[in-house]
Order: C-alpha cells, then sequence, then structure tokens
C-alpha cells in the first residue's frame, strides 16, 4: 500500500477530505510513536510507505504513558480537528494501519496501549467496519 492508498482509505473510512486524511493521519502516526516503546515505533515505521515513515519514529526509546482521552486531545490539536473528528480519525487511521502492515507488528504495537485504547484500536483483523 503507498502514501496515497493509505491516505485514501483513512478518507473514506472517516469520511473527510484527503487532506484532512493526510492531518489526522500524520498526527496519529506522530502521536502513536510517543505513546509505544522506541524500537516498536522504528519496527511498525518501517512497514509503512515511505512517505509517511518519519512521523511514526518515537521521540524517545520509553513509551509515554497517557491514556485514550490524552492520545484524542493530541492527534485534534497536531491535525487542527475537534476531538470527535480526531477520534473518528484516529479509529480510521489504525484500521487502515491494521490492513497495511504485517499482522505481527500491528499486534505488538497495539498490545502497548491501554485497554480502553480497544475503542479506537481493533486488535483483529482483518477490517469490520464498527458502528458507532
Amino acid at each position: 500500500m503507498d502514501q496515497d492508498q493509505f491516505i485514501g482509505a483513512v478518507a473514506k473510512r472517516c469520511g473527510t477530505s484527503a487532506e484532512q486524511a493526510t492531518a489526522v493521519t500524520r498526527a496519529t502516526l506522530t502521536t502513536l510513536a510517543e505513546r509505544i516503546d522506541g524500537g516498536e515505533a522504528r519496527d511498525l515505521a518501517d512497514r509503512l510507505p515511505e512517505a509517511l515513515r518519519a512521523y511514526a519514529f518515537g521521540p524517545a526509546e520509553a513509551a509515554e504513558p497517557f491514556g485514550l482521552d490524552v492520545f484524542v486531545q493530541r492527534v485534534a490539536e497536531r491535525a487542527d480537528v475537534d476531538a470527535d473528528a480526531a477520534r473518528d480519525g484516529v479509529t480510521a487511521v489504525l484500521d487502515v494501519l491494521r490492513d497495511a502492515v504485517d499482522p505481527t507488528a500491528y499486534a505488538q504495537a497495539v498490545a502497548q496501549l491501554p485497554d480502553e485504547f480497544a475503542e479506537v484500536a481493533d486488535r483483529s483483523a482483518p477490517f469490520v467496519r464498527r458502528t458507532a
């Protein structure tokens, strides 16, 4: 999957423009990289389309411990969207990520997230559209 396909899939799943999907994708990957261990973030980044890899590299080796609300807030601020759009975007990005990368890499990344992230990160495969 290349960047355009990835962004297109995010836009379709959350019902936004490609521009907003790009912003939410970048914000979600950046925030995810902060929330998981640096080695796991690098491993995940290596499996992403080249143009998105830089957003998935964590700033530190240790994961920063924060919950889902903070995750969504950071995505909202970085993507310049409201919290509802950020939450929908995070769900879409993680769904597309699950389909785009090796299942083991995805599973290892989301395994580092607390249980409350089950609201946005489906730990099963393949993608199944969830209803609100």
